[in-house]
């Protein structure tokens, strides 16, 4: 399976890309099995992925959560909370 990966804000900044394309086993079924995945490298990604509610998950550009399915060829945002004023 390809996705893109597309990353925003603070952990674009903490984790040094904005994007990346992922080879990932067909078994990857959500966003979570992505993001565990992307703990597994270590160091700084296991730190910002760490807590599950300290980033969004979108998905092909719709607000999803790690429950969310990922297909071929997706298109895989994470970003942090955002607020309005």
């Amino acid at each position: 399976m390809h996705i893109t990966l597309r990353l925003f804000a603070s952990l674009r900044e903490t984790l040094g890309v904005s994007s990346d394309k992922l080879t990932l086993p067909d078994t990857t079924r959500t966003a979570g099995d992505v993001v565990h995945a992307l703990r597994a490298r270590g160091g700084a990604w296991a730190e910002a992925l760490s807590d599950a509610g300290a980033f969004r998950v979108a998905v092909d550009q719709t607000m999803g959560s790690l429950d969310s399915p990922v297909r071929d060829g997706a298109e895989l945002a994470l970003f942090p909370p955002v607020t309005g004023g």
